[in-house]
């Protein structure tokens, strides 16, 4: 019996110790100390918001997404011709204070206006308006997100802001080197580190016309030679043809996109520039980047193969000991546009972490078809 009795005041004492995760239905969001001043979204920073966090019976990591509206009301879109009366802001915040981006609430607020241009809306809130707020508190696990209570800024000074530009992720080029079928398109791979930059290794055939998109479709933001700048079209032999991107020099390069915004524009700055790819790393003899003994040879057509120079080394696969490969862009360090070879198959790093790493032998050599995507070490 006293056994029983110490096994069952254990089992009560590990009870009391192992909080229960529950699923609460609401939770605070304080009104301001401030809230009966004048929030002036153009000379401001931020807006700080604090709640009470959701009691879910012990801390936990939440994320808090601040949502706004004009009337009070936050009713979800139905169907194509009602919309949203809210706007969720874009920064997600896992702290119960939050320094709310003024520039963010300012653009829900034109968005939510329906104003046409900027004089209407310059007209319809010329003075401070109500601006409603809630916040959506949501765990990683799935659990259903909940809502806190709305407050009312009673003073708000809007201007007329404008989201910026989000640079694309994706980009792709299309021409007569793939019979301008998109499902053919030669994808870019975007440059570590440096958002709207991309580069490929292609071959251009003499004559050959070539756009880019950063979506796989004709969907209007496709670009060629209009309104596209070139720092250098002679290397090239860049023409004009009917809109299109004509290349008089055929043979290999390194093709760069780089997207920038000019006045809620984009610019597309287009370099072509010679295909030198390099290894690095034990196989090279120490080498890093550019240099001479370990650039690799360039085939005379489309389908051939770039080859490395014989390994000197033997990479062991641990750590950073891998074979290594990259062409150099200026102003980036090498590794900002690595690549290697797996399975038979060219993986880019791209945006992504440090890449596998594979050994290599002494003597052997490292081989990559660009065109067909493909590579082998022999």
């Amino acid at each position: 019996m006293v056994l029983c009795l110490v096994f069952i005041t254990a089992c009560e004492s590990d009870n009391d110790s192992n909080p229960t995760l529950t699923d609460p239905t609401e939770f605070v969001l304080n009104v301001p100390a401030y809230a009966s001043t004048v929030y002036d979204l153009k000379h401001s920073k931020t807006i700080e918001l604090t709640c009470t966090q959701p009691n879910y019976g012990f801390p936990l990591a939440v994320n808090y997404s601040v949502q706004i509206s004009l009337t009070g009301e936050f009713n979800e879109a139905s169907g194509d011709d009602v919309a949203a009366t809210y706007k969720t802001l874009a920064t997600m915040y896992n702290s119960a204070r939050m320094d709310v981006h003024a520039l963010e609430i300012a653009t829900a607020i034109v968005e939510l206006s329906g104003a046409e241009d900027e004089e209407d809306f310059n007209a319809a809130y010329a003075d401070p308006v109500k601006v409603y707020v809630r916040l959506n508190a949501a765990l990683t696990n799935g659990m259903k997100p909940i809502l806190s209570n709305i407050i009312e800024l009673p003073h708000v000074q809007a201007y007329y802001a404008l989201s910026p530009l989000e640079m694309p992720t994706d980009m792709y080029i299309i021409g007569s080197i793939n019979g301008w079928n998109w499902n053919n398109a030669y994808d870019m791979v975007p440059v570590y580190g440096t958002q709207g930059k991309f580069w490929r290794v292609v071959y251009l055939d003499a004559d050959a016309e070539i756009k880019f998109n950063s979506a796989q479709d004709w969907d209007g933001g496709d670009f060629g030679y209009a309104n596209t700048i070139f720092p250098d079209k002679t290397y090239a032999g860049i023409e004009d043809k009917d809109g299109n991107i004509k290349i008089t020099n055929g043979g290999w390069y390194i093709v760069v996109v780089t997207v920038t915004e000019q006045a809620r524009k984009f610019v597309y700055t287009v370099d072509f520039f010679e295909p030198n790819v390099y290894l690095c790393g034990t196989a090279s003899g120490g080498t890093w980047g550019v240099g001479t003994t370990n650039i690799f040879t360039v085939p005379a057509t489309g389908d051939g193969e770039f080859v490395s120079p014989a390994f000197t080394g033997a990479p062991s696969g641990d750590n950073d000991d891998g074979i290594r490969a990259c062409v150099v862009l200026e102003g980036h360090e090498w590794w900002h546009t690595e690549f290697m070879v797996f399975d038979g198959v060219i993986e880019y790093r791209g945006t992504g972490g440090d890449q596998d790493r594979v050994a290599g032998s002494i003597g052997e050599h490292l081989y990559f078809n660009f065109t067909a995507g493909t590579g082998s070490i022999k």
